[in-house]
């Protein structure tokens, strides 16, 4: 078995790495001018990550700061001594935790905790509303209320997701919706809705148009808990599938936290394809 070898000319990786990523999302059913988005958020950093080989196949690693810490990442692997190498050689640059972006299954990693899924599916062509429930758009004077409570929803998610801590979760709640909501309800291009049946308030939703080509991001879908096991939940996917058309887009796009398996069975039986898996290992 040959060692692992740090490389300094990464061309010939770099091209494999590439088509590997692109592969992936094609299979997954993307287009290529979506495939191709992807692939730029996936290489995000790509100079700065370290490449070793075993002469034949390859390992791709770095580190970044993630509240504070320092957290390693598993860019590529297909060496297959290549996720001890790979830790060994976290570990040694300060990481207490180690993550990797799968697509098409857990493979070397099914031993890792899952941290999140990214879902998508075409969206109908007309897809129509549930009977008996209505959509409209959440007002301004109800936001400040939704705010406080997506936020508290959201902290719950990434603390159940078991790779931060409440503290952590906090801090990095208050980072993503800073970036996400710049100007508050005004931000252009995102929506918020309000579901309604039988004259009340059993959900709302948040969606960001245009957020690849072709996708609506629905950042929250949200069904009030006294509400659930009603069969809204199918019925906040198919508002979902609404809204990417009303945006003028045709994939919908989400993410999901590890543990919450409620949520992730819905997606599988309503046609969410996992297109991206973030799992993790506290080294």
């Amino acid at each position: 078995m040959n060692e692992m070898e740090i490389v300094a000319d990464r061309g010939a990786w770099r091209a494999g790495f590439e088509e590997r990523v692109l592969a992936g999302y094609r299979a997954a059913g993307c287009s290529e001018p979506l495939a191709r988005a992807l692939l730029e958020r996936a290489a995000k950093g790509i100079d700065d990550w370290t490449v070793a080989t075993d002469g034949t196949e390859w390992t791709a690693v770095g580190v970044t700061q993630e509240n504070g810490a320092a957290v390693g990442r598993i860019h590529d692997l297909t060496a297959p001594q290549g996720r001890a190498w790979a830790e060994r050689w976290c570990a040694g640059q300060g990481a207490q935790r180690v993550e990797v972006r799968l697509t098409g299954g857990a493979g070397a990693f099914a031993d890792y905790p899952v941290r999140g899924q990214n879902r998508m599916r075409a969206a109908a062509e007309r897809p129509e509303l549930p009977p008996g429930l209505t959509v409209r758009r959440l007002t301004e004077e109800e936001y400040p209320g939704w705010y406080a409570g997506e936020e508290a929803a959201y902290i719950a998610d990434i603390v159940r997701a078991g790779a931060l801590t409440p503290e952590q979760a906090k801090e990095k709640s208050d980072h993503d919706f800073a970036l996400h909501l710049p100007q508050g309800y005004l931000t252009p291009g995102h929506a918020f809705y309000a579901m309604e049946a039988d004259g009340q308030v059993i959900g709302t939703g948040w969606v960001n148009h245009g957020f690849l080509p072709g996708v609506t991001f629905g950042f929250s879908l949200e069904v009030y808990e006294e509400h659930r096991g009603k069969g809204y939940g199918r019925a906040a996917m198919a508002v979902g599938e609404w809204a990417t058309r009303q945006g003028g887009d045709e994939v919908m796009m989400f993410n999901v936290f590890g543990g919450n398996e409620v949520a992730m069975g819905l997606y599988d039986s309503t046609g969410f394809a996992v297109l991206d898996e973030f799992r993790f290992m506290e080294l």
